[in-house]
């Protein structure tokens, strides 16, 4: 995950899902899961967020990927460990 300031009050989130992800398919439930991920945290106002997919996005379970996004947000990128794989 990238952020950085933003003029905007609210945030702004972009989900990024690269050919490295799988085919249109895998790609297209990879952002549709980190959307819904991304509807059940708290951004931080005046800030821009790029989310980008790994390939554990889609396998990975569905409380674990809000726990990494919430925990990516709250260090101000990725945290340690790194997206799901």
């Amino acid at each position: 995950m990238h952020q950085s300031p933003s003029p905007s009050a609210s945030p702004e989130v972009g989900f990024v899902a690269g050919k490295r992800v799988g085919n249109a398919v895998a790609r297209n439930r990879a952002k549709r899961r980190m959307r819904e991920a991304a509807r059940r945290v708290s951004f931080q106002p005046k800030r821009a967020y790029v989310v980008v997919a790994s390939r554990g996005v889609i396998d990975v379970e569905f409380p674990q990927l809000v726990e990494w996004l919430s925990s990516a947000i709250a260090a101000g990128g990725p945290p340690p460990e790194g997206p799901p794989s």
